[in-house]
This record gives C-alpha cells, structure tokens and sequence, in this order.
C-alpha cells in the first residue's frame, strides 16, 4: 500500500513539473513558414530583418534575467552562425514584440544589451541561408538567469555570451523553426 501511494505520488510530481515546463514559442512562424519581411537583409534573400515576436512562459523560480540567442547550425560548413543575441532582458518580460530585435534596439525592454552576430551588427539578422543548401534550423535559446544583469567582458564575442548565459542559467527553453531556400 505505502509502496502504491509512493509511485503514485512520484507520478504526481513528475506530472506536475511537465505541466509548468519553461517554455518559448513564436506566433510570427507556422509550420516553418516565414513571412518575407523576417528573413536577412543581405546576400539577395528579399528581407527586412525585421524580428520575429517571441513569448515564454513558466520560467524557473528566482528568475531575474533573460538573455536570448538565436542560431543556425547549419551554417558555414557545420560551424553555425549567429543570428541574434540579447540579454539583460528583465525578468518582468513575458516575451519580445516583432521588431524588438531592430539595429537600434528601441523596441527591446529597457536595459536590455544587444549583441553584435555574424553579420556585424547588433541586433536581429534573419534566415538567409545560401541558395540550395537545404533547410536550415534555427535555435532560439532563451536562458532564465538568476541575476538581474548576465556577467560578460565588455564587446563579448557570440560564442562569449552564450557560455556565459548558459552557465549562469537556473533553466533554459528552446525552439527551432526551419527554413531554406
């Protein structure tokens, strides 16, 4: 009987923890379809890099960061490609609007820090990946950081924040979303 109770209890719990999951998901991409105005702004793909939206929800307890990445593995024969990264997003935030991710940042909660990707520049660089390479995957890592500002050298390279920011994370939540051309 107490053996029952235990498992049934084990169970509870492990459902309990599944139902309140961090998690990060986009309305802006369905079924990996992109509208045009989210893809590069370089390279002939037609875009405008304009950011997709992004919403989290449930996130660890004690969270009072986020920093967010986004990258294609895909990339560069293997060795990916850095299309966006920000952090010091206060815990406040349930997600970020569509453009937040412009060069300027003015649509990026305030003290949040964008990061300068692959192409050079801070803030949103959307999938541009070369003509007949196949899909490629996009990864939006979102980090929940139990400090309110994500510990870096000043002008931190991509690869610099995102092992900051996942060794510094209390939880992480991710989504990838496809696309080619």
């Amino acid at each position: 009987m107490i053996l029952r109770l235990g498992f049934t209890m084990l169970a509870l719990a492990a459902f309990a923890t599944q139902a309140f999951a961090f998690e990060i998901s986009s309305p802006s991409v369905s079924n990996d379809k992109w509208d045009a105005k989210y893809l590069g702004d370089k390279a002939g793909c037609g875009g405008k890099s304009v950011s997709i939206a992004l919403a989290w929800k449930d996130p660890p307890a004690g969270t009072r960061s986020y920093a967010l990445t986004m990258f294609d593995p895909d990339a560069n024969g293997g060795k990916g490609f850095w299309h966006w990264l920000a952090w010091n997003i206060p815990a406040s935030a349930k997600g970020l609007a569509e453009g937040a991710g412009s060069k300027s940042g003015k649509r990026m909660p305030k003290g949040a820090v964008s990061g300068e990707g692959g192409v050079g520049r801070a803030g949103y660089f959307g999938p541009c990946p070369p003509p007949g390479s196949g899909k490629h995957h996009y990864v939006f890592t979102l980090y929940a950081l139990g400090e309110a500002k994500l510990r870096t050298p000043d002008n931190p390279s991509p690869e610099m924040v995102s092992v900051a920011a996942k060794s510094q994370a209390l939880g992480e939540a991710s989504v990838t979303y496809t696309y080619g051309r």
